[in-house]
């Protein structure tokens, strides 16, 4: 005779779910990166990452690595990175699989809008800056760096720097999820956020002057951003709120 109780078996069929989603997850991401291991390579994914900073250096010149298996190892980190993020499709899908059955039909209309609208802005968020701040941001610093220095960037301080800043424009980019899921939790109504405008603005360009380095261009091109995806949230939170309403909550 079993001695578990149902709560006891359910927590545990739980775990079980929860470990096979993770795994399965795993399994996408190792894919994924095996992909990228053997088509472009790690060496060309860096090199791809590294051309903004190329372009800006002098003619001829390159990184340098400081390190003995820095050569081997930023490539491979590189790529490990990619691989996710080629995968994050699928890692949410996982996720989304996990918590779905014990979801309402109205919180399930509110989740999986959330999940894939917050993957593609993060995505989107580092899209922009690689391919519209990083060539921007790197012109304007040699332009201020004197003639009697060498410019010659080590690979794992260029690769620290690149994350930092896709982690910061990403996050940024999240911006109107937040502003929906405050209206919609009613944690804050929509009428109050409109009247803190100007306080998100200066927050904006507070918040870019921390994360960015100490130049106008980088600062701008992640406090404008901010500051305009603030006001998309503003205009899609009041139809997000009524898509997803429970059913005794329409009138």
């Amino acid at each position: 005779m079993s001695t578990e109780n149902p709560a006891e078996e359910t927590f545990i069929s739980h775990l079980i779910e929860l470990r096979d989603r993770l795994v399965k997850a795993s399994i996408g991401i190792l894919i994924a990166t095996a992909a990228l291991m053997f088509w472009p390579g790690p060496a060309h994914i860096y090199d791809m990452l590294a051309q903004p900073m190329i372009a800006a250096l002098p003619v001829g010149s390159k990184m340098i690595a400081t390190g003995v298996i820095a050569p081997f190892l930023v490539p491979m980190k590189v790529t490990l990175l990619l691989g996710f993020v080629l995968s994050l499709p699928w890692v949410l899908y996982q996720m989304w699989a996990f918590v779905a059955p014990g979801l309402y039909t109205h919180e399930k209309r509110l989740v999986a809008p959330l999940v894939i609208s917050s993957s593609l802005l993060f995505i989107g968020g580092v899209a922009f800056c690689y391919f519209l701040v990083f060539g921007r941001v790197f012109a304007f610093i040699s332009e201020f760096s004197p003639s009697s220095i060498a410019v010659t960037p080590d690979i794992e301080n260029y690769l620290d720097f690149v994350m930092s800043m896709c982690l910061a424009f990403g996050a940024a980019f999240e911006v109107p999820v937040v502003v929906v899921i405050l209206v919609r939790m009613g944690i804050v109504s929509l009428a109050k956020l409109k009247e803190w405008r100007p306080y998100v603005i200066v927050g904006a360009f507070v918040i870019a002057a921390i994360v960015t380095p100490p130049d106008v261009v980088s600062q701008f091109s992640l406090a404008i951003p901010m500051w305009l995806l603030f006001e998309v949230g503003l205009l899609v939170s009041p139809m997000f709120v009524k898509l997803t309403q429970a059913p005794e909550e329409q009138v």
